[in-house]
């Protein structure tokens, strides 16, 4: 039985790149939800001109606002994995082939589009942030966690219905990290499998990550679920045991 793919893209002043990147996307015969945060530009006109579902935030709500709101919506619409993925070029759709081929051998599991294999192609500050978050974010899951910052994932639909993840305007990037850590809670891992990562040269605008602001935003949420368990050793354990 083939499974009901929905493709969830948060959108916020991307009228520079959300036509090619959703047209590249209904091209993987999955179905699109775009959601604009606010958009100053013409991101909401442009993604119109497809056939997909296009929700607006009335302010510019954040990622965590969007990526929720479109989940939901995914999940409302009889999705059985939720696609994720950025609306500014940094991800390809053609590389959903190859994340919903590891799906396939990891039913049940999170799948990250991971761009570690690509190091050589990141930002040497984002690189080290990365590693840094991917760290803590393994230490609070209780296994290795590869590229936790990539927003390229698969998710089974299923998981919305066990957990919450705050997504206020604050959340940003840290959205991304918790609801792995919950995930994992309840029962639900992450595996990964390899993507280009794209970078200079290949985006239109720069990336709204900032290294040091948003890795420690993260780890200060992670500090604090270490904290209310105890700083869960068991936890650290596996990670350094590997």
């Amino acid at each position: 039985m083939t499974s009901k793919v929905i493709i969830v893209i948060p959108a916020y002043n991307e009228a520079a790149t959300i036509g090619d990147i959703v047209g590249r996307c209904l091209r993987t015969n999955g179905e699109v939800i775009v959601v604009d945060d606010g958009s100053a530009d013409d991101t909401a006109a442009v993604a119109q001109h497809y056939p997909v579902e296009l929700l607006r935030n009335d302010f510019n709500a954040g990622k965590a606002a969007s990526l929720m709101k479109g989940m939901r919506r995914a999940v409302e619409r009889g999705a059985d994995i939720v696609a994720t993925m950025d609306g500014d070029g940094q991800h390809r759709p053609e590389d959903l082939t190859s994340l919903l081929s590891c799906a396939r051998v990891n039913p049940g599991a999170i799948v990250i589009g991971s761009r570690l294999a690509d190091s050589a192609a990141f930002p040497r500050a984002r690189y080290i942030g990365n590693r840094i978050a991917d760290f803590w974010i393994s230490w609070a899951c209780g296994y290795r966690v590869e590229d936790s910052q990539s927003g390229f994932r698969l998710y089974p639909a299923d998981l919305f219905r066990h957990i919450d993840v705050p997504h206020g305007p604050e959340r940003g990037f840290v959205f991304e990290s918790e609801i792995l850590i919950e995930a994992a809670r309840a029962g639900t891992r992450s595996v990964s499998t390899p993507i280009p990562a794209l970078y200079e040269g290949t985006l239109v605008r720069a990336s709204h990550f900032q290294p040091l602001r948003d890795v420690l935003r993260i780890i200060r949420m992670v500090a604090w679920k270490l904290i209310s368990r105890g700083f869960y050793l068991q936890g650290l354990w596996r990670v350094t045991r590997g």
